[in-house]
């Protein structure tokens, strides 16, 4: 069967609606990748965040000049964090909208805890070091789904507070 020619000014036919099964493994597939990559930051895999994306993959920072391209420079970046670092990242309110069986987007709003010279043991309570969303836009690539994008927007920012050793800690 051949396809009827198109005019070329006529926008291109809408793909076709996806099985809500397939749907749904989609939007599971997404939110998935959202968690495992928090995860890998806050429980010791950094720069393994950087086989969640494609191979062209974009993290980017909507303010400033921060963007990090393609497979190697993200796990050169995220790699390079702090080995002293302590985080935890809280996600809530993922809405994955799946655009068709290869594309799908997501928003999802995140808190971070943050402290950088942890020693061990457990850190005394501290204010998030961020409040924000991130955008992403995702990409089926052999059959899994992968971050193509993921651009990151604070409505709340400080510096990442430096743990210090009480004196009863120092004996």
């Amino acid at each position: 069967m051949t396809a009827e020619p198109r005019d070329s000014l006529s926008p291109p036919s809408p793909p076709a609606p996806l099985d809500p099964l397939d749907r749904l493994l989609a939007e599971r597939a997404c939110e998935r990748l959202i968690t495992e990559f928090v995860r890998r930051l806050d429980l010791g895999e950094p720069g393994g965040v950087a086989e969640l994306f494609t191979v062209d993959g974009v993290w980017e920072w909507a303010e400033g000049d921060r963007r990090i391209q393609g497979r190697e420079a993200l796990r050169a970046y995220f790699g390079s964090r702090p080995a002293d670092r302590l985080s935890r990242r809280v996600c809530t309110n993922i809405l994955v909208t799946v655009v068709s069986g290869s594309e799908a987007t997501a928003t999802t709003y995140f808190t971070t805890y943050r402290m950088d010279g942890h020693t061990g043991g457990m850190a005394p309570p501290r204010i998030p070091t961020q409040v924000g969303h991130y955008e992403d836009a995702f990409r089926k690539v052999g059959g899994e789904w992968l971050l193509s994008t993921r651009s990151t927007f604070l409505a709340f920012a400080g510096p990442t507070e430096r743990a210090t050793v009480r004196p009863a800690d120092a004996s």
